[in-house]
């Protein structure tokens, strides 16, 4: 049984601590319950752009102040933006603990959002967003989950587009910090070598002049779209994604979807990587990835191929998920994909830094935390008749949606 410690402070901040002793490290992340999915077209990037000026400097503290603050005792300090949540995360050792939350609290508490700042970061983003542009490889997963969710804020790209950038001004970042960078909206997570009634003494020290806020709209359950769209470029390699439904965060076939998954693309014994790569030596890189959100989610199929084999490439996926449909998977494939699931859950304990991420995501998405013992036992339980039942209702291959970027039309034909 693992020992997490929970408590909400009196300005409703949620704060989740695993004490760890064994280790000398201590993770501390501050994550918001505000990403890509709660923006519009008007504020489209808002909340990477968000988390890029937080390390442009405090009232406390100069961007390299922070720098050098944080690498005088070898810490790490880093954030990541998704389509659900925003998080700010510090790594240090034990020692250095109080030095860390200081750091990030300061980020959070006291960001300077500075008008000539605001304006160099506007050329950083935009540079970031040409850089994505530049690879497709990348572009393709945003490019899928635009064309499924069409229209849905849910298909927006984290990192928006250049046009809503281009317009982001000091007013308009502050009064998005103002509503969802505040205690409701917030979970502080710790992992390490920490005291729990230690942290929870400091965190409302740190926070305690931080009050209100709330969590944003999400714009509803996005429908699903299956189609195809092609999107033109000189590359030299097609980029083919293909995606199925999938299921939300905490749907009782979560995990059996994971398993599915897992052996269609999920390493090198996997269905897909063997047929595909390894038999007919059609692509390099194939793989299959499921993504959860909390009111839907989507298995994808991503291949890497040349011109002339994005057609019958995508004609052997297809092949394969019909076939999985039809006969479910052998119990040899699903045993082995439990122990490549519960593998990645327990390595993952190795490190304080994945230890905390799972406290934040589980607490701000869920409201609780999942034990490794409640999710290794649901992996186990998922029979072959589940993920036959599962495979029949996702992985039908009419059902499908298709994108490619590359030299291709839209018949997947080499232009």
């Amino acid at each position: 049984m693992e020992a997490f410690a929970r408590e909400t402070l009196p300005n409703g901040l949620r704060v989740v601590v695993e004490p760890i002793p064994h280790v000398r490290s201590v993770s501390v992340g501050l994550w918001y319950g505000v990403g890509s999915r709660h923006e519009d077209s008007a504020t489209s990037g808002l909340s990477h752009f968000m988390e890029h000026m937080f390390f442009k400097g405090t009232a406390r503290r100069s961007a390299r102040e922070i720098a050098e603050t944080m690498d005088r005792v070898g810490g790490q300090l880093n954030a990541v933006t998704t389509k659900e949540y925003t998080c700010i995360y510090t790594r240090v050792l034990d020692e250095h603990f109080s030095l860390g939350l200081d750091v990030i609290s300061d980020m959070a508490l006291r960001p300077r959002l500075d008008e000539g700042d605001l304006e160099k970061e506007k050329g950083i983003v935009l540079e970031e967003i040409k850089l994505y542009e530049d690879t497709p490889d990348e572009l393709i997963h945003d490019f899928l989950a635009r064309t499924m969710w069409d229209g849905h804020s849910l298909g927006r790209s984290v990192l928006g587009v250049a046009a809503a950038v281009k317009q982001f001004d000091r007013e308009r970042l502050l009064g998005f910090y103002n509503a969802y960078y505040r205690p409701a909206n917030m979970v502080l997570a710790v992992a390490g070598h920490v005291d729990p009634a230690a942290i929870r003494e400091a965190a409302a020290a740190a926070f305690a002049g931080l009050t209100g806020g709330s969590s944003p709209p999400a714009g509803g359950t996005p429908q699903r779209v299956s189609r195809r769209e092609v999107r033109r470029k000189d590359t030299e390699q097609v980029h083919l994604a293909v995606g199925a439904p999938g299921v939300p965060l905490e749907h009782p076939d979560m995990y059996t979807l994971q398993l599915l998954s897992m052996t269609l693309g999920g390493g090198t014994s996997s269905r897909l990587f063997q047929q595909i790569r390894e038999e007919r030596g059609l692509a390099y890189s194939v793989f299959s990835y499921t993504g959860s959100y909390c009111d839907t989610g989507l298995l994808g199929i991503y291949a890497g191929v040349s011109p002339e084999q994005a057609a019958p490439v995508l004609d052997l996926i297809r092949e394969e998920l019909a076939s999985v449909a039809r006969q479910g998977v052998s119990e040899e494939e699903l045993e082995r994909a439990k122990d490549q699931v519960k593998a990645s859950i327990v390595l993952a304990l190795e490190s304080t830094s994945s230890r905390m991420s799972r406290l934040g995501r589980g607490e701000l998405l869920l409201g609780r935390i999942l034990e490794t013992d409640e999710v290794v036992a649901r992996v186990d339980a998922v029979t072959l008749e589940d993920a036959l039942r599962v495979a029949r209702a996702c992985l039908d291959p009419e059902g499908l949606t298709v994108c490619a970027i590359g030299p291709v039309d839209s018949d997947l034909a080499p232009t």
